[in-house]
């Protein structure tokens, strides 16, 4: 059973940076697709950043290009989300997800197999 758990949600001041992490327990993160999600106040779940089993493959919803950047150590079975240039907009709970072995980087969240319970980002303006 995977387990995901997310972490470094905080408050902070646009323009400024936070990295949040998903540990994954109960099953290794080598060689599976994962991704962070968003849920924004009022709005559906989005999309926000994907990264292949390998790390070489990544793929971003199109408004974070540029400012947030995914990464993953398997070693310590994390996922990372690391943003830059924070906007109020970026204010949601950001969830880690967990997709299947060797496969693509989807944006679809029906692809996606496995999720935490999310962490709140607050962006004050």
């Amino acid at each position: 059973q995977v387990q995901l758990v997310e972490s470094g949600g905080a408050l902070v001041q646009a323009g400024n940076s936070l990295t949040l992490s998903c540990t994954v327990s109960g099953h290794t993160s080598v060689g599976y697709t994962m991704a962070w999600f968003r849920r924004a106040p009022g709005k559906e779940r989005e999309f926000a950043a994907a990264i292949n089993w390998s790390g070489d493959n990544t793929n971003y919803a199109d408004a974070l290009k540029g400012r947030f950047t995914i990464s993953r150590d398997d070693a310590s079975n994390t996922l990372y989300l690391q943003m830059d240039s924070l906007k109020a907009e970026d204010t949601a709970i950001y969830y880690c997800a967990f997709g299947p072995r060797f496969s693509g980087v989807s944006a679809d969240s029906n692809f996606y197999t496995d999720w935490g319970q999310g962490t709140q980002v607050v962006v004050s303006s």
